[in-house]
């Protein structure tokens, strides 16, 4: 049979204030003497750290592994060694937990590394500047630190990702602090940090905007701890006097002469708070409980105790005991209360008597009715502050036993209550070592826990409390499987890089099942393969990406490990567009040349996608790129597409005379397209003919760019007819196309009797219909006259009509005896003078 709750309570001198003790874990000879070491003990009942105090003498005889120099030992809380690791980085200046239970070790250059409890650590440095001036001291808090430099400037670091440090305002000190702390920017109104700094008989109060002197006089004072909500000071002065005063100085709380209790031996070592309304002040085998009122309560020790604040409580750690101070929680002090009446008392004593069949549980409960479903409530808060599970039973059952006589009562607290405590049982027990108080794990969250069980490789454990807290075994699995993959080696069955692969096949397979089998549907086997590839296990990181369902996951590992065309071929399945070209824009910068096009050109049909894309992109954006990725896809076509494309956009004329000839080099090389390269051959010959006009004419007369036609009617216009000859010759510019242009040349030049001198050099191979429809239609019509009598007879009374000429029409009509046309001629007269001379004409016809 456990003993009584109310065995371990003590009450201060007051009467009202009741303290209990509770022993957690008994520990003899599990861990050294703290007055040898330094210690660092992280909060929620995480464990402590521990490293050998150089400054101090040590014994003869007592030399253990945790003694080495520069070696820092790390226990639960339960006396259980959990990692030892040497430090090889300088002198260290500062080590501390944060809230992930990470070990932080700040060396005198600024470098800091976050250990892990696996012993796995990621290393930042504050920087170049700090590494020149050393650090001197620092104070390390959940979410960060302040670390002190030697010119006594603060540096503020914020998170763990290694981020540039702040300098926090100049307090102008001449000297280091007597003793200063930090209040975390969570516990801050402002939500920055806090700095108090011990100086001669004040405090200074700095943060990142001014340093604020608070004009004490009490001062100096060896020790600065701030409450666990921050709204509290504990100061103790060098002649022992224990001051409590609110954070913003305006309200003093309590004293205590710590200097006048005659069971202390030498000087105050520690102190720290108990909750948020008592103070543990530790020497050595003693911690003397201070309360708000100055009454106090002793704790003897076998040795030096270490404390550590919890948010309801102070833990207590010596070299044989671990022990949880603590304030009665309300609804235990409620309940047990020597002669307590409350209803919750009440109930728990019915449920006794009930279990003893006594007939005055019926009594008790109808004297409590009104208040029996507040008695519920009571005793089920009072199971959670329970350590012993054999108390926490006795009270839920009595909850339990009040909910039945109640007509309605939400039973979620009490579900909650009993799955709660199954955990904290779980994981206070002392192989595990975690002994996280009621309200610490309500502050903090199942998840929290969760991880904190997988740092410490209780896969198992925590696989089983995430099932039945309903949780997602996704975090737990992931953790196991990178543990995994550290801890598994090649079999012994193969040789060389078949027990590799053969070990690689086995832990994938083992992996992905255990996946399947828990339902770890959501785990990215991206991150997983990341670590296998971290450790040199890159096989392995390849058979776990296969398993990868999200190519965007996948794509970027791949392309770390430099698995190129597997990344390319991800890419590709995937269907995203974007994910195509990180990976392409990623290998072009990457690989030479010649290496990036043939990795996308051995990829075939299924990388066709991906060289479609980078065509278009390099198109757009890289037009030299896409020349050289033809030219090594042996791309003849495109490429001379290419080369036209860049001529038709060049000003250039030899630029663009260059670009022909390589658009008709390519064309040449492809026996399908012997047309298109004499094309560009002729091409070239142009542009360089007009090239040499150009000069010519001293750039008067742009002939560069246009086409035969085109240069020909130049020439004609400007009075170059042997260069329009030759032009023709050259280009084999047909009679008809050579007669219609130069028509048109020396219309558009008036040159009328030059064009008429022209179209007597010899029959013309058009006609002369065209010289005369073509020269009424410049408004000629005049001139367009001399060539009707060379048309064809037919058609000539027409074109002197279109001439205007309509009494030739009308000779032309009798000449030729054709008197119905005259007719019609008549019918079309545009004035009756016409129709007169034209009726005349008529009357002599026959």
């Amino acid at each position: 049979m456990t003993e009584h709750p109310t065995a371990t309570w003590q009450a201060m001198q007051d009467g009202n204030a009741f303290y209990r003790r509770q022993q957690l874990y008994s520990i003899p000879g599990k861990l050294p003497d703290f007055g040898e070491y330094i210690v660092a003990g992280c909060q929620y009942g995480g464990p402590l750290a521990l490293m050998r105090d150089n400054t101090k003498l040590l014994a003869l005889g007592h030399l253990t592994s945790a003694t080495a120099k520069a070696q820092i030992q790390i226990y639960s809380p339960a006396g259980e060694s959990l990692l030892s690791f040497r430090w090889d980085q300088g002198k260290i200046i500062k080590f501390g937990w944060t809230r992930d239970e990470r070990l932080t070790v700040l060396n005198e250059e600024g470098i800091y590394r976050l250990y892990d409890l696996q012993g796995d650590y990621q290393q930042h440095s504050l920087g170049p500047e700090a590494s020149e001036l050393g650090i001197i001291d620092a104070r390390i808090h959940d979410n960060g630190f302040v670390a002190m430099t030697s010119s006594l400037a603060l540096l503020e670091v914020k998170g763990w990702e290694g981020g540039r440090p702040l300098t926090l305002a100049n307090p102008a000190l001449t000297q280091p602090p007597h003793a200063w702390c930090i209040i975390p920017p969570d516990l801050n109104v402002s939500r920055h940090v806090e700095v108090l700094l011990s100086v001669e008989s004040t405090i200074y109060t700095v943060d990142n905007l001014e340093s604020v002197d608070q004009r004490l006089s009490r001062g100096p004072f060896t020790h600065v701890s701030p409450s666990p909500n921050g709204k509290l000071l504990a100061l103790l002065t060098f002649s022992g006097t224990l001051w409590v005063v609110s954070s913003d100085f305006q309200r003093n709380i309590a004293e205590f002469e710590a200097s006048g209790v005659p069971e202390a031996e030498g000087s105050v070592l520690q102190v720290e708070w108990c909750g948020n309304d008592a103070i543990a002040v530790a020497w050595k085998f003693l911690v003397l409980l201070v309360g708000p009122s100055g009454d106090t309560l002793q704790y003897a020790y076998s040795g030096t105790p270490f404390a550590v604040t919890e948010m309801d409580g102070v833990r207590i750690m010596s070299p044989d005991i671990c022990d949880l101070l603590q304030k009665v929680p309300a609804s235990t002090l409620s309940i047990f209360r020597p002669g307590s009446t409350s209803p919750s008392a009440i109930l728990y004593d019915a449920w006794e008597s009930f279990s003893s069949r006594s007939p005055k549980a019926d009594e008790s409960i109808r004297s409590i009715r009104p208040d029996l479903a507040k008695a519920v409530d009571e005793c089920i808060d009072a199971a959670g502050q329970q350590w012993e599970p054999q108390w926490q039973q006795k009270l839920l059952n009595a909850a339990k036993f009040g909910r039945g006589f109640l007509d309605f009562h939400n039973p979620t607290d009490f579900v909650n209550m009993g799955q709660t405590l199954k955990v904290l049982n779980a994981v206070r027990f002392y192989e595990v070592g975690i002994p996280l108080t009621y309200s610490e794990h309500n502050y903090a969250s199942p998840s929290h826990l969760i991880s904190r069980l997988t740092s410490r490789n209780l896969h198992l454990l925590a696989l089983r409390i995430s099932s039945f807290l309903s949780l997602k075994p996704d975090t737990v699995l992931k953790h196991w499987a990178c543990a995994k993959i550290l801890r598994s080696r090649p079999t012994s069955t193969g040789v060389g890089k078949d027990s590799e692969l053969t070990a690689d096949d086995e832990v994938c397979k083992l992996i992905v099942d255990k996946f399947e089998q828990l339902g770890g549907t959501e785990v990215s086997y991206a991150e997983i393969a990341k670590k296998a590839w971290e450790v040199g296990r890159s096989g392995l990181a390849t058979k776990l990406l296969d398993h990868e369902s999200r190519a965007s996951d996948q794509v970027p590992l791949l392309l770390t490990m430099k698995e190129d065309k597997l990344a390319l071929l991800k890419a590709v399945d995937s269907g995203d567009t974007d994910l195509v070209y990180h990976v392409l824009l990623h290998l072009h910068k990457r690989l030479p040349l010649g290496s990036f096009f043939r990795l996308i050109e051995d990829g075939g049909e299924r990388l066709s996608p991906a060289s479609k894309l980078l065509e278009v992109y390099a198109r757009e954006q890289n037009r030299e790129m896409l020349r050289d990725f033809y030219y090594s896809d042996d791309r003849r076509v495109e490429s001379a597409v290419l080369s036209l494309e860049e001529a038709s956009k060049m000003n250039n004329p030899a630029s663009k005379i260059s670009s022909v000839k390589a658009a008709q080099k390519f064309f040449s090389e492809d026996k399908d397209h012997t047309f298109e390269a004499k094309m560009m051959e002729e091409s070239a010959r142009l542009l360089t003919t007009q090239q040499q006009l150009d000069s010519e004419t001293d750039g008067k007369i742009a002939f560069f760019g246009s086409s035969v036609n085109e240069t020909i009617r130049l020439c004609l216009v400007n009075n170059m007819a042997k260069r329009a000859d030759k032009i023709k010759s050259d280009f084999k510019v047909p009679d008809k196309r050579f007669w219609h242009i130069k028509l048109k040349a020396l219309t558009e030049a008036k040159a009328f009797g030059e064009l008429e001198t022209f179209s007597k050099s010899k029959r013309s191979p058009i006609g002369y219909e065209p010289f005369v429809r073509h020269l009424v239609e410049k408004g000629h019509p005049k001139e367009a006259v001399v060539y009707i009598a060379r048309c064809d007879s037919p058609k000539r009374a027409d074109l002197y009509v279109e001439c205007g000429e309509w009494r030739l029409a009308g000779k032309e009509c009798k000449d030729r005896g054709d008197k119905a046309k005259l007719e019609q001629l008549r019918r079309k007269c545009p004035n009756s003078m016409i129709e007169r001379e034209l009726d005349q004409i008529l009357s002599t016809m026959k």
